[in-house]
């Protein structure tokens, strides 16, 4: 089964489940990567963020149960896993633009929003220079933060520790201490099933320093795509790989980080890396 066939499983899988609290990993199981790649996957495919694809099926529904004058609008909720009447009513009214009561009157517009399925286009567009490595574990330094199971929660953490670091002095500390490749600051987003997720701003280095955490970055292998510009562009590059070259590589995500590298510390016209763990698709995953 190919890559977006498997994806189109897991998309099933959150409309026969909207009543339910959906589970991201089981999501990604389907799909055959962590909760957080498939996140990240169904974002750049889809435009929106999962959670908010999920809260506007859910809505759309919610309104055509609301058609039936016997139903009781906190029984809606409760369906919808809504905890009260109120909280329905504000997620409701920011879909919608009227609130749930008003949607039995006749002449309310209200907003549907079809599911979602995924198909390949195959488009023109500029190259993608990478390169396939199989690296041994390496040891990283640095500070992280912790990152929330709902991605679209974290977009502006990790803005503000880079941030930070560089005003108090933190990173120049860290490029001090680099002298083992990657050599570059990396941004690491540890974030497999098993383990709490956490995002490393580090340096590769055999050196140690009791102000910072260490990390093992374990072995794998690596789609390493390199690029330059600001942060914006980075974020267009990993936009590429997931929805261009990643559906037709013959690779799936592999259980290891994804690091971004940058190679030098201008923000505004950096020199970077993106690192995709990677593993051949099998047969035993294509049959999922």
């Amino acid at each position: 089964m190919e890559w977006i066939e498997r994806f189109n499983l897991a998309l099933k899988d959150i409309e026969e489940h909207l009543t339910d609290k959906i589970d991201y990993e089981r999501l990604g199981k389907i799909a055959c990567c962590s909760a957080y790649h498939f996140q990240r996957m169904f974002t750049y495919m889809a435009g929106i963020p999962l959670s908010e694809y999920i809260r506007r099926r859910r809505m759309s529904l919610a309104a055509l149960d609301l058609q039936d004058a016997d139903s009781k609008i906190i029984d809606i909720a409760a369906k919808y896993g809504y905890a009260s009447p109120t909280a329905f009513n504000r997620a409701f009214q920011s879909i919608h633009g009227a609130p749930p009561s008003a949607v039995r009157n006749e002449g309310v517009p209200i907003k549907s929003f079809p599911p979602i399925t995924l198909s390949m286009t195959v488009k023109g567009v500029e190259e993608m220079n990478y390169r396939i490595e199989s690296k041994e574990a390496f040891r990283i330094v640095g500070v992280s933060v912790p990152l929330d199971k709902d991605i679209e929660k974290n977009f502006a953490v990790i803005p503000s520790k880079w941030k930070e670091i560089t005003a108090n002095g933190t990173l120049q500390k860290l490029i001090g201490l680099m002298d083992t490749p990657p050599m570059g600051v990396l941004g690491v987003s540890a974030c497999n099933d098993a383990q709490p997720w956490r995002y490393y701003i580090a340096v590769s280095t055999s050196k140690s320093s009791p102000e910072f955490e260490t990390y093992m970055v374990p072995a794998a292998t690596w789609a390493i795509f390199s690029g330059s510009g600001t942060g914006q562009s980075i974020q267009e590059l990993e936009r590429r790989i997931v929805t261009e070259w990643l559906p037709t590589s013959g690779y799936e995500y592999a259980n290891a980080p994804d690091i971004e590298v940058y190679l030098n510390p201008d923000p505004q016209d950096t020199q970077y890396e993106v690192w995709i763990p990677i593993t051949k698709q099998h047969p035993k995953s294509s049959s999922q």
